[in-house]
């Protein structure tokens, strides 16, 4: 039953924390979205990134794309040495409801999120809130990142998690169906209002 969920696992970027590398380079390109958006695309893409999040050492990665795009050198190699300057804020709204969780006796709370662990530090020096977390596994110390099975098995074993008294929430579908393959109950993530709702409806007290 919906009613028995005692585990409450998060996602941290774009749930609970605002990222985004456009703080950076709206500036460097002069406010010029177009050619900005082709940068990330093309240059720094996402997929280049998120090899970090699975623990890829940032300096190799920075220099395997210098080495594509000698010509982007300079806008590449501030990504990671400018990496803090993309970290924004904290999404009050669902830290209010992390907050409401963590006081509550009959609930457990975690994350587990994809995160470079050389960035990582950075994060725990500029949110001291991720202290309220029982635990939180990061992707790139672990060398695995979402949405592969393992990592959520990982997650389970390690904080000896009931996957069947559990729901993770994260603000990707492919993290979602990732989670839900091996049995964890998911909430693909919108805004807090409709997580309120969504965990109230599975028996959650807010």
């Amino acid at each position: 039953m919906s009613t028995q969920i005692n585990t409450i696992i998060f996602d941290l970027g774009g749930v609970l924390i605002d990222w985004s590398p456009e703080y950076v380079y709206l500036k460097e390109f002069r406010g010029d979205r177009q050619k900005m958006d082709w940068f990330l695309e093309y240059i720094c893409a996402w997929d280049w990134n998120v090899n970090q999040d699975a623990g890829y050492s940032l300096a190799q990665a920075t220099a395997d794309r210098i080495a594509l795009f000698p010509e982007y050198e300079n806008l590449i190699a501030m990504y990671y040495r400018r990496w803090e300057e993309m970290l924004g804020y904290a999404h009050e709204d669902t830290l209010t409801i992390l907050k409401t969780l963590k006081n509550d006796p009959n609930y457990r709370v975690y994350a587990l999120t994809n995160w470079s662990g050389e960035t990582w530090p950075k994060a725990i020096a500029k949110f001291p809130w991720l202290q309220w977390f029982e635990g939180i596994l990061v992707s790139g110390d672990e060398k695995m990142r979402k949405p592969n099975s393992e990592i959520y098995e990982l997650m389970l074993s390690r904080y000896k998690i009931d996957r069947t008294r559990a729901v993770f929430i994260d603000d990707s579908q492919k993290n979602i169906e990732g989670c839900e393959a091996v049995g964890l109950k998911g909430i693909h993530f919108s805004n807090a209002p409709t997580l309120a709702i969504q965990l109230r409806e599975m028996g959650i007290r807010l």
